[in-house]
């Protein structure tokens, strides 16, 4: 069941819907429109070097909570 990004073409808001039907009604959740475009969405996996390190410990990042999907909160 994937999550699935969408612009609505009336309110221009983005949103994000999970299908669990393939010709389920994607609706916008603001404004209620079923016009919408799928946006592509990007999956983003910790940065590593070349020796294995990952980028918050090779910046120092002690503490720092570690890289995750959203971001390095080291920085």
């Amino acid at each position: 069941m994937p999550i699935y990004e969408y612009v609505c073409e009336d309110c221009k808001k983005p949103f994000e819907k999970l299908v669990m039907k393939a010709k389920e009604k994607i609706i916008c959740p603001q404004c209620g429109s079923r016009r919408h475009t799928m946006q592509y969405s990007v999956v983003a996996a910790p940065a590593k070097s070349s020796n294995g390190s990952s980028v918050c410990e090779m910046s120092g990042g002690e503490g720092c909570g570690g890289c995750s999907p959203g971001g390095c909160g080291c920085h």
